[in-house]
């Protein structure tokens, strides 16, 4: 199995794909590794989340934070608007949460072990694994989906997901080699992406076509099979959109904990099935015909939109107006922002 491992490193050695937080194959060969700190942003970044949505982020987070340090030092607020429209916010949160416990409890030095590692806010086993390997070269075993799917079909694993993953943990283990782990980590992740892809497997261009069991049997496009998925459910809430006549607009911030927390957002009602909430300030309230849609992981939302105009003086029993020349919907998370797409063309200026 180990010569399975050094075909695929000679196949990453040319195919590797260009990412802002990796060193290329050659330069790490030369005994040069990866920025912990990019590596580890990089890695919360990409939970839930594909690498074609992550980069520009990774870029500008880094811009404007290139260490820990300045990161743990920045303002809550600031990073959660940065974050704004990458989604899943507790991972926005957990990323402060980590860079000051770095900074506070290991001399600002993210830790090199994988069992230190599982101690900071927001690292799970993967995360761990994944920045022990990638950044420090330590021969941990990383299985995201990528990995899972390429491990389902080199073996032909037919057990469905969720209920198969410690089988296939297994098999990628016994293909970790010690030499050049943190390469072979990010060489099957690249297999995964590029060429063992869910729908329409690229085989003959696979360096493991041949020992491939699923492609012997014909049932790579099968694989992984999951367990089905129960019904997303739907929830639906209220949203107070209401904008000054100088052009300033009422806007609160969320809760810290539950979804969003910690984000910008319009007041407005719980998400469940009959919502209900008193308006933020008295006025003459206008439903618009279209709803705003968002799908989180768990559920579908769907968002009444409700709108009014208010003169300079008006005080709001909930949230503070921010001035048009100091707002900016993109620092509004996804939902929020289709909010604001939709009643801003009735609230626009004359």
């Amino acid at each position: 199995m180990r010569d399975l491992s050094a075909e695929l490193l000679t196949w990453y050695d040319v195919h590797a794909r260009d990412m802002p937080w990796r060193v290329p194959p050659a330069d790490r060969k030369a005994g040069i590794l990866p920025d912990p700190y990019a590596v580890w942003m990089s890695e919360v970044m990409l939970q839930q989340t594909t690498v074609a949505a992550v980069r520009d982020y990774h870029r500008k987070f880094m811009g404007l934070w290139p260490s820990v340090v300045d990161l743990a030092a920045a303002e809550d607020a600031d990073v959660m608007a940065a974050w704004a429209g990458l989604g899943y916010y507790a991972r926005a949160r957990n990323l402060l949460k980590c860079a000051r416990a770095v900074v506070a409890d290991h001399n600002s030095t993210f830790p090199d072990d994988y069992k230190t590692l599982l101690t900071l806010p927001g690292i799970g086993p993967y995360t761990a694994a994944a920045i022990a390997s990638i950044a420090f070269d330590q021969p941990e075993t990383v299985v995201d989906g990528n990995v899972e799917r390429v491990m389902a079909r080199l073996h032909d694993i037919h057990d469905p997901l969720p209920g198969s993953k410690p089988v296939l943990t297994e098999r990628a283990a016994a293909l970790t080699p010690s030499e050049r782990p943190g390469d072979y980590a990010q060489a099957v992740m690249d297999l995964g992406a590029t060429i063992c892809t869910p729908r329409s497997p690229a085989c003959g261009i696979c360096p493991w076509r041949d020992p491939c069991a699923a492609r012997q049997a014909g049932t790579a496009t099968e694989l992984p099979k999951k367990t089905p998925k129960k019904k997303t459910p739907t929830r639906h809430g209220i949203a107070y959109v209401a904008r000054r006549e100088d052009g300033a607009w009422l806007l609160e911030t969320r809760p810290e904990t539950g979804l969003l927390g910690g984000m910008l957002g319009w007041p407005g009602s719980e998400w469940n099935a009959e919502p209900e909430a008193a308006p933020p300030l008295s006025a003459a309230w206008m439903p618009l015909n279209e709803e705003a849609r968002h799908t989180f992981t768990h559920f579908h939302l769907r968002l009444k939109i409700m709108t009014a105009t208010v003169p300079v003086d008006t005080k709001p029993a909930r949230g503070s107006f921010i001035a048009q020349a100091d707002f900016s919907p993109a620092a509004l998370p996804t939902a929020m922002r289709k909010v604001y797409d939709l009643a801003a063309m009735t609230l626009r200026d004359d």
